[in-house]
């Protein structure tokens, strides 16, 4: 570079090699971001954000689906108590309380808990247990459980599954372990099934799986006129996840559009303020880019200079190279190489 000393315009990548090369190499030179690599750079900051809250979303249709079958699945069964099983129950926590209120009565006095506890025949844990609480701590119920519980998920799968042979499914649950009755399992069936999806009945319509973060990425950075309908249902659908992705969206449209019509000598000072204002941490991350390499940057946005023929090259030699990896050696890529220029 040195010895093309008029060379007055150096187009290059984002790399900040690049960069100092040409600050030595051509001092007098203009230094020119290139517009693909500017948006190459964007996508990538852009894809950050959107699969953080892509993923999000996901979670939350996922919590959303477990909760709509849970009331049909995992509904906790009634406890039913016998009149002799609640009478017991009651004369253990009349006696739990009176050993309490002695607990409560002797630690005021200030008698030691290890005192306490050989004076009332009862564990040290439980008394330092009772005077943590400061209050009777009430015994939490227990629910009763069947031998079919730990089946539930796998009779759910199968009958969404189409399988909706009550035999059958008993069947398999023997060859699974299960050792209960096929009453049990008939019953269960038909008290905790949704109503009105049997004999063949469809299921539920799905929610439309989500675009992945590169997917979404791209239609961002595209022009929204030659978008299809879905495609632009789907911009859509993805604009509605958070307000951030819709901010998001509409910044990368703003320096999109300052990359075709090359606009950013009067319209990127504007957009860098408007991301620092946005707290989007990825953007903001790319404005600071822009601002280290704000004259290359400005140049990439408002001439007409590209690398986009170099780049032709580039991807032409990578194809050569690939198409001969593991089979041939230096010579052939040579003579290859020269061929195709």
């Amino acid at each position: 570079m040195r010895q093309q000393v008029e060379l007055m315009v150096v187009s290059r990548d984002r790399g900040g090699d690049y960069a100092s090369a040409a600050a030595q190499g051509a001092p007098q030179a203009t230094q020119c971001a290139d517009r693909f690599h500017l948006l190459k750079n964007l996508g990538e900051a852009l894809e950050g954000l959107l699969a953080h809250h892509l993923a999000v979303e996901r979670k939350r249709q996922a919590q959303a689906t477990a909760d709509e079958l849970a009331p049909a699945w995992r509904s906790k069964r009634a406890a039913r108590y016998s009149s002799t099983l609640v009478r017991l129950q009651q004369a253990r926590r009349e006696e739990r309380l009176a050993h309490y209120e002695q607990v409560a009565t002797l630690h005021r006095q200030g008698m030691s808990q290890q005192a306490i506890a050989q004076h009332l025949g009862i564990s040290l844990r439980t008394v330092q247990r009772w005077v943590a609480a400061g209050a009777f701590p009430e015994r939490k119920p227990r629910e009763q459980a069947s031998q079919l519980d730990r089946y539930l998920p796998y009779l759910c799968e199968r009958w969404e599954a189409g399988c909706q042979n009550m035999a059958r499914l008993f069947r398999e649950l023997v060859e699974q372990g299960y050792q209960g009755s096929y009453a049990s399992v008939r019953d269960n069936l038909v008290r905790l099934l949704p109503t009105g999806r049997k004999n063949g009945t469809s299921p539920p319509s799905k929610a439309p799986a989500l675009a992945t973060s590169r997917q979404a990425t791209f239609l961002f950075l595209r022009r929204p006129e030659t978008l299809s309908v879905e495609e632009q249902e789907t911009v859509a659908k993805l604009r509605q996840i958070n307000s951030e992705v819709d901010r998001a969206y509409d910044l990368v449209q703003q320096f999109s559009q300052m990359v075709r019509t090359r606009t950013g000598g009067e319209q990127l000072d504007g957009w860098l303020d408007q991301v620092e204002r946005s707290e989007l941490l990825e953007l903001q991350s790319f404005a600071a880019g822009v601002k280290k390499d704000l004259d290359a940057v400005r140049a990439g946005l408002t001439w007409w200079i590209s690398n986009g023929m170099v780049e032709g090259h580039v991807t032409k030699l990578k194809l050569i190279k690939r198409q001969g990896y593991g089979r041939a050696g230096f010579p052939l890529l040579r003579k290859r190489v020269l061929h195709a220029f």
